[in-house]
């Protein structure tokens, strides 16, 4: 048997039934190698302790590097109680992600688009701010071909408590689900009455705004690895300066634009000095780069 993660050991049967280990075990199984160690109270060494002393063979530590990245949403959320968290920013040919008065611009095509489907649908949870929501009436599923049961769960951070009740992924809640964090929860519940398929979820002010490490520790006590940012430049910076930005995706279009609202905010210019570009090819007219961000709290997890 061949897995990227080693084993958990114990778990709530009465919930899950029996351990990975425990069903290994039952199986027959007759040797057992392993990417990467699991940092959770479940595992964390006590999985592949057990495999062995019930005498069957393990390897570990193959290929730990790659299956460690592959994890990396699950580890970081129990050693840093947060999701591996991809910020998705589209700007001009000149920088810019909207007009000057915020209204959106077409700046992708349609192969861009659909790389950014994919992303959704690779995310447990996919996070924008309510100045989006307001702005573009998004719906944040995934609409590629056979896809549709992929989308994400929706979560939109609204300090103030301004959602809209007719905004669409509002009255697309029933398929697809959505969570409203805020500060003003019972001010939300009162917009929203009527539509029981809304979540609202209260999540502490940090100043003038939501306390983001707090919205994220509230999505990896959901059990949610892996989270798409997609939002305005005042999110995807204000994530950065918060150090809750572990890889950026920047999109840059052919066309320019020649004023409007800057897609690359000061906290995440400072960052890219220090970036690694993992990935820069053209999708279509359209430039893809992937930064990794070089975090100190997760490079030392």
């Amino acid at each position: 048997m061949y897995v990227t993660l080693e084993p958990c050991a114990r778990r709530s049967e009465r919930v899950y039934g029996p351990s990975c280990t425990e069903r290994i075990l039952e199986a027959g199984i007759a040797r057992v190698v392993i990417g990467a160690a699991d940092p959770s109270p479940f595992a964390a060494g006590e999985g592949s302790a057990r495999l062995r002393a019930a005498g069957i063979p393990v390897e570990d530590g193959v290929l730990g590097m790659e299956a460690a990245e592959l994890n990396r949403g699950h580890c970081q959320r129990v050693r840093l109680n947060r999701p591996f968290t991809r910020v998705k920013l589209a700007q001009t040919a000149d920088g810019f992600a909207a007009t000057p008065d915020r209204r959106p611009i077409a700046i992708t095509g349609e192969e861009a688009r659909t790389y950014v489907h994919r992303l959704r649908a690779d995310a447990d949870a996919l996070v924008t701010g309510i100045g989006t929501v307001l702005a573009d009436d998004p719906l944040l599923d995934v609409r590629l071909p056979g896809m549709a049961d992929w989308s994400p769960l929706r979560v939109v951070l609204d300090t103030a408590g301004r959602i809209d009740p007719a905004a669409r992924l509002v009255r697309d809640a029933g398929r697809v689900p959505v969570v409203i964090m805020t500060a003003e929860p019972v001010a939300v519940q009162a917009r929203l009455a009527g539509l029981p398929d809304v979540e609202v979820l209260a999540i502490p002010r940090a100043g003038d705004r939501l306390d983001l490490a707090a919205a994220m520790g509230a999505l990896a006590a959901r059990g949610i690895t892996r989270v798409l940012v997609e939002a305005g430049p005042t999110l995807a910076d204000a994530m950065m300066k918060a150090g809750l930005c572990d890889e950026l995706v920047l999109l840059t279009g052919p066309n320019v634009a020649g004023a409007g609202l800057k897609a690359i905010g000061p906290a995440l210019a400072d960052q890219l000095e220090n970036a690694n570009i993992g990935e820069e090819r053209m999708i279509g007219p359209d430039r893809l780069q992937v930064f990794s961000m070089r975090n100190p709290e997760v490079a030392g997890s």
